[in-house]
């Protein structure tokens, strides 16, 4: 394994594992994860005062989701999100490639994971890439992603009620937990609603306070502001299918922009808003 050190951030590295670590801390903030031949994936994220694991890997009701993570629905008719648990034969498969060293420098690292997307009978559909990085503020992360995706055929992507970049926390019903978009609207009633953010908060395993994650869409992407899925055990996606098809012709490719801000405490709407101002580069309601 190799190991990049400096004042501020380092990673540990292997092929199928990126560990960022803030010097002096036993735990890594952050970890993508990249096996052969499965879902590439960030997990755990921890808080950002070193305490408690915010993301939830594989939860019992929904077993393929995985903290932060990318997937899609009809695919022309292939899934890319339940990966073949359900034993659905219409399931794809994902393969990213070996990761490469990350960078890092003073409070920033920056990393890559590219990957195939397989159809059943094992052509290439989509090659996608994962575009991270992330800023350590001491007080809460950004971790900014540029998603992209490469068409090796023609792709019509199907109206769906969820899909894209989702986030799943580790939400347990009776500690109870709030989702919250940019124009107040709360749990199930920010489901399908469009927003530039929503915010997720709840009790942390081995925490006394709460802590949370806002995902962020772009003002320069498709749709904006897009349609969230908020879903019962407040799981959050930014979802373009939500609204209807798409399209991507072979040789084109589609990017997106989105950020996760990270943050100690219940969601406090005036500073996620700030920072959406500031991922959006100052464009503001």
């Amino acid at each position: 394994m190799k190991q990049t050190k400096d004042a501020t951030l380092y990673a540990i590295h292997s092929p199928e594992r990126i560990s960022i670590y803030r010097s002096g801390q036993e735990e890594p903030i952050a970890v993508q994860q990249a096996a052969a031949h499965t879902r590439p994936f960030i997990h755990p994220i921890t808080g950002p005062d070193g305490i408690g694991t915010l993301t939830e890997n594989a939860p019992s009701h929904h077993p393929w989701q995985h903290g932060l993570y990318v997937g899609l629905n009809k695919v022309n008719g292939v899934g890319f999100w339940e990966e073949g648990l359900r034993g659905n034969a219409t399931d794809g498969s994902f393969h990213p490639k070996p990761l490469e060293v990350p960078w890092t420098e003073g409070n920033k690292a920056r990393w890559q994971v590219e990957t195939e997307w397989h159809s059943p009978d094992g052509e290439t559909m989509l090659i996608e890439k994962q575009e991270w990085s992330l800023e350590d503020l001491g007080s809460g992360y950004h971790l900014d992603l540029v998603w992209t995706l490469h068409a090796q055929t023609d792709i019509v992507f199907g109206q769906h009620s969820y899909g894209g970049l989702f986030l799943r926390m580790p939400f347990r019903r009776e500690e109870g937990g709030e989702a919250v978009n940019d124009s107040g609207q709360a749990n199930r009633d920010a489901e399908a609603q469009p927003a530039r953010w929503v915010a997720v908060s709840m009790p942390i395993e081995e925490r006394d306070d709460w802590s949370g994650i806002a995902l962020m869409d772009h003002p320069g992407n498709p749709e904006h502001p897009v349609r969230w899925r908020v879903d019962g055990e407040l799981g959050i996606a930014p979802s373009r299918c939500i609204s209807g098809d798409w399209r991507i012709a072979q040789g084109q490719s589609a990017a997106y922009r989105h950020r996760a801000f990270v943050f100690i405490g219940r969601t406090n709407a005036e500073r996620v808003q700030e920072s959406w101002n500031q991922f959006a580069g100052g464009e503001g309601r």
